[in-house]
C-alpha cells in the first residue's frame, strides 16, 4: 500500500531522505518564513530549471511566503498539482517536477519546472533533401510531438502516452489520425506496446525489436525516420507512428518493401523527376544486391555470356591473381565494408578522410600487388556507391547483408545460384505480414488503385481527380465505405 504524506514535515523529509539515500543530486531545502508554516522544496539537480527556480519560487521577499501558502500562489509560478501519496511524489520527482510539502498540511504540491537544457531543432543528418523542411526530431518528446501537431492542427491528431520500464519509465506516444487509421493495426500496436516487461527503454530501437513480427529475417518491418514531414505524410495514410523519449527516431507501422524506394523529395519535387529518380533507385537496388554475384557467375561459369574483347579484358586483368573470382570478390566486399565502418567509427573530423584515402589506397595496391583484379575492384565500387542511394538505412543494410550469401550462391551454381537466391528472397518477402500487412503490397497482392506510389509518383492532380470520381461512385452506389 503507497505511503501517505504526513502533516509532520521532518516525516515526509526523513521517508523521501532514505528513499534517496546515496542520491547526490537530490536538493532538499527548506524556508522558516516569519509568522508563517515551515515549507521544503525537493527536486533533482539537473531536472529542473534552477534559474527559474530561483528567481521565481526563492524571492527575497520574505513577505510572499507570510499567511496561508496556497496552491493560487503555485499556480503563478508554474503549472502545479497536488498528491497526497509518497510514491507518486517520488515518481514525478524522478520526471523533473519540484515538490513542495508545508508544515501542517498532509498534501504535497508539485510545480513542473522541467529543464528545457537539450539539443536544439537542427537539420536531417541520414534523411538529407534538396527541397523540403529542414527540421529533424530531437531526443525530447515534447518538441517531436509539436513538430508533427503543428504540421496536423486537428483534434483528429491523437497522442497517446504510455510508460514503459520498471526502471526507466520512458514515455512512449502512440500518434494516429482519428477517422484514418486503419484499426487493426493501432489495436495490434497497443497491445504489443502495453506487453512490453523490461527495465529501461533507452532509445526507440529498444521498441522496435520487442514489437516486431519476426525476429530472424534482414529485412526491418519497421520504418524508422528522424523527419516530422515524413510522419506526418504517412499517418495521414493510415498508418502509426510510435514517439520515444530520448530518441531522435520515430517508429512508422506498418511498413512494406517499396517504401524503402520513397524519399522526402519525391513528394516536394514535380512527379516527373520523382518517377525518374524512384526508377534510379530500384536500378541502383539491383546493382547493389545483383551486381557482385553476377559477375562471378559469369567470369566462371558462363563466360560465353560475355562479348569476346570484353572477356578478353576480363582475362588479361585476371591473369596472376591467384584467387578465384568468388574469393576475390568476398575479400574485396569484406574490406569495403570495413572501411566503411571504419569511416562510421572515426571521429567526423578524419572519419571521411580515412575511409576515402584507405579505398584508394588500398584498392591501388592489391591491385600492382596481383592480389585482386582491376575489374572486381570497378565492381565492388560500382556495388558500394549503389547502396548509398536507398533512402532507408536499415533496408540498406539488410542488402549489404543478403550480398554475401548471393555471393556463394554464384560461386557455387552460377546463374542458378543466383536464381534460387532471388526466389528464396521472394518467397520469404512474400510471407512477411508486419502487423498483418502483406511486405509486398500492393504489388501482392495486387492492389491497382494503390500503385499510383509503388514504381512512379502519380500527378496529385489526377490522383485527387481518380479519388473524387470513386467517391462519387461509392455515392451512386451505395458502397460509401468500401474499399
Amino acid at each position: 500500500m503507497d505511503t501517505l504524506i504526513s502533516q509532520i514535515q521532518a516525516e515526509n523529509e526523513q521517508v523521501l531522505r532514505q528513499l534517496f539515500d546515496a542520491c547526490f543530486d537530490i536538493t532538499f531545502r527548506s524556508i522558516h518564513p516569519p509568522g508563517g508554516p515551515s515549507i521544503l522544496i525537493i527536486y533533482i539537480a539537473g531536472l529542473v530549471d534552477t534559474d527559474k527556480l530561483n528567481n521565481e519560487l526563492f524571492r527575497p521577499d520574505s513577505s510572499e511566503w507570510c499567511g496561508l501558502f496556497t496552491t493560487a500562489h503555485i499556480s503563478s509560478v508554474a503549472p502545479s498539482s497536488e498528491t497526497r501519496y509518497i510514491q507518486e511524489v517520488c515518481n514525478l520527482l524522478l520526471q523533473g517536477q519540484s515538490a513542495v510539502f508545508i508544515e501542517g498540511r498532509s498534501s504535497c504540491i508539485l510545480l513542473d519546472l522541467k529543464s528545457k537544457d537539450g539539443r536544439s531543432i537542427d537539420e536531417p543528418t541520414f534523411e538529407q533533401s534538396i527541397r523540403g523542411p529542414r527540421e529533424s526530431f530531437t531526443e525530447r518528446i515534447e518538441v517531436n510531438s509539436s513538430l508533427i501537431r503543428k504540421r496536423i492542427q486537428s483534434t483528429r491528431l491523437k497522442l497517446e502516452s504510455v510508460k514503459i520500464g520498471s526502471l526507466s519509465k520512458t514515455s512512449v506516444i502512440i500518434v494516429y489520425v482519428e477517422g484514418i487509421v486503419q484499426e487493426n493495426v493501432l489495436i495490434q500496436v497497443k497491445e504489443r506496446v502495453n506487453r512490453i516487461r523490461t527495465d529501461a527503454i533507452l532509445d526507440s530501437g529498444y521498441i522496435e525489436e520487442m514489437i516486431e513480427d519476426v525476429s530472424f529475417t534482414p529485412f526491418p518491418q519497421i520504418q524508422l525516420t528522424e523527419r516530422p514531414d515524413i510522419v506526418a505524410a504517412n499517418i495521414l495514410e493510415g498508418k502509426v507512428a510510435l514517439l520515444t523519449d530520448g530518441s531522435p527516431n520515430a517508429l512508422i507501422v506498418p511498413m512494406t518493401f517499396w517504401s524503402t524506394f520513397q524519399s522526402a523529395d519525391d513528394y516536394y519535387e514535380r512527379f516527373i523527376f520523382a518517377s525518374l529518380m524512384r526508377w534510379t533507385r530500384l536500378i541502383l537496388f539491383s546493382v547493389s544486391l545483383y551486381l557482385p554475384s553476377l559477375f562471378v557467375a559469369i567470369t566462371t561459369f558462363h563466360s560465353q555470356l560475355m562479348p569476346t574483347n570484353f572477356l578478353f579484358s576480363i582475362t588479361t586483368a585476371r591473369e596472376g591473381v591467384p584467387f578465384p573470382s568468388v574469393i576475390e570478390a568476398l575479400l574485396m566486399e569484406f574490406m569495403f565494408e570495413a572501411l566503411r565502418e571504419a569511416g562510421i567509427r572515426l571521429p567526423k573530423a578524419t572519419g571521411s578522410a580515412v575511409s576515402i584515402v584507405g579505398a584508394l589506397v588500398i584498392g591501388q595496391a592489391a591491385v600492382q600487388a596481383g592480389i585482386v583484379s582491376a575489374p572486381m575492384v570497378i565492381v565492388v565500387s560500382m556495388t558500394g556507391i549503389a547502396s548509398f542511394a536507398i533512402p532507408r538505412y536499415n533496408m540498406s543494410i539488410a542488402f549489404r547483408i543478403l550480398r554475401f550469401p548471393m555471393l556463394l550462391l554464384s560461386g557455387m551454381f552460377g546463374l542458378y545460384g543466383v536464381a534460387m537466391g532471388t526466389i528464396g528472397l521472394l518467397a520469404h518477402m512474400a510471407r512477411l505480414e508486419p502487423f498483418g500487412v502483406p511486405y509486398l503490397s500492393p504489388v501482392s497482392p495486387l492492389r491497382l488503385r494503390q500503385l499510383s506510389d509503388v514504381f512512379i509518383r502519380a500527378p496529385r492532380t489526377h490522383a485527387s481527380r481518380i479519388r473524387y470520381r470513386l467517391s462519387v461512385f461509392r455515392r451512386k452506389t451505395g458502397n460509401e465505405g468500401k474499399l
